[in-house]
């Protein structure tokens, strides 16, 4: 299994990308969550079970990145450092990405099963 960690914020997750960068890493970036737990963006609700069936197929080594952008009027706003940091330049929630790779997935296709799987498979 591998190492879970939730951060929220660009600093916090810089901070934890920075500390396994010897590691395999995957990082999932969604909407924030409620009191309930219940994130405000609808696609990262519903690709939220497809992406936690997949991770327990990662090798034990690697690490995912459970990486809240906050609320949604932050996340709307164009100038927000997810959207203008140059190796990130996310475009829509939820985004998985294969660390240090141009793999991705953006929005709806985080919910295709086949898709998340083969994103976490070895080259």
């Amino acid at each position: 299994m591998p190492q879970h960690v939730q951060v929220t914020g660009i600093d916090e997750f810089q901070s934890v990308i920075d500390q396994h960068k010897d590691k395999e890493a995957y990082v999932l970036f969604c909407g924030g969550k409620d009191e309930s737990g219940k994130s405000w963006c609808p696609d990262c609700v519903a690709a939220e079970p497809v992406i936690d069936k997949a991770v327990s197929k990662l090798p034990d080594d690697a690490v995912f990145i459970y990486c809240s952008v906050g609320d949604k009027p932050f996340w709307k706003n164009k100038d927000n450092a997810f959207r203008t940091n140059s190796t990130l330049k996310l475009t829509g929630v939820p985004t998985l990405i294969k660390w240090g790779t141009a793999k991705r997935l953006v929005e709806e296709d985080c919910q295709k099963s086949d898709l998340v799987d083969m994103l976490f498979e070895e080259d």
